[in-house]
C-alpha cells in the first residue's frame, strides 16, 4: 500500500524553472547574496533559475515583477526575498498576497517555528508567506541569507516539485462544492 504523500509525489516533475526576485532599495547584482544563494540552491537540487531581478521596495513594482515572472512560460515557481519585515518600506507580503488563489498558510507558520529555533523571538517579525497563482507557486522570504537557507533547505526544496506536480494535475477531483453543481 502506498501512502498518500508518496502517491502525490508521483506527479512531481524532476526539474523546475524558477524566477528569483530580490526586493531591495539597496542591493545590486554584485552584493545580492540572498538572490545568489537561492539560485545556487535551486541549481544544486536539479532546478533552473530562469529569471532573476532586483525590484525596489514598491508594492506596485513588486506585484508587476511577480506577474511578469508568472507569465514567463519557463517559470513554475517564483521565490522572492526581502521586504517581509515590519519597517514602513517592507511591503512584499502586501504586494503579493492579493495575487494568491490559495494561500499556503502552513509555509509561513512552519518557517517562523523553524526560525524561532535559530534566532528566538525575533522570528515573530518575519512575514514569510506562500501561495498559488495560476498553477504556479510563489514564496516570499525574508532578505537575510540565513532565512533564505532555512526556507529553501527545510521547507521549499523538499516539497517544491510535489507542490508544482499537484498544481499541474488535470485529473484532480473538484472540491465537494463544485461536484454538487455540475450537471
Amino acid at each position: 500500500m502506498t501512502d498518500a504523500p508518496s502517491a502525490h509525489r508521483a506527479y512531481a516533475p524532476s526539474s523546475l524553472g524558477c524566477a528569483v526576485l530580490t526586493v531591495s532599495d539597496s542591493r545590486t547584482v554584485e552584493d545580492d547574496t540572498s538572490g545568489k544563494l537561492i539560485r545556487e540552491l535551486l541549481v544544486a537540487n536539479g532546478h533552473r533559475a530562469v529569471l532573476h531581478a532586483i525590484v525596489p521596495d514598491d508594492a506596485d513594482l513588486i506585484r508587476l515583477e511577480v506577474l511578469r515572472a508568472l507569465a514567463h512560460g519557463g517559470v513554475d515557481a517564483v521565490i522572492a526575498t526581502g521586504g517581509t519585515g515590519v519597517s514602513p518600506r517592507d511591503v512584499t507580503p502586501e504586494a503579493v498576497t492579493p495575487l494568491f488563489e490559495k494561500e499556503l498558510a502552513g509555509f509561513g507558520e512552519l518557517f517562523r517555528v523553524l526560525s524561532f529555533q535559530e534566532i528566538g523571538a525575533a522570528a515573530v517579525l518575519s512575514r514569510a508567506i506562500a501561495g498559488t497563482v495560476a498553477s504556479k507557486v510563489v514564496y516570499v522570504l525574508p532578505g537575510s541569507s540565513g532565512a533564505v537557507r532555512l526556507a529553501l533547505e527545510r521547507l521549499i526544496l523538499p516539497e517544491l516539485a510535489h507542490v508544482v506536480g499537484q498544481l499541474r494535475r488535470a485529473d484532480a477531483a473538484p472540491s465537494g462544492h463544485e461536484k454538487h453543481h455540475r450537471k
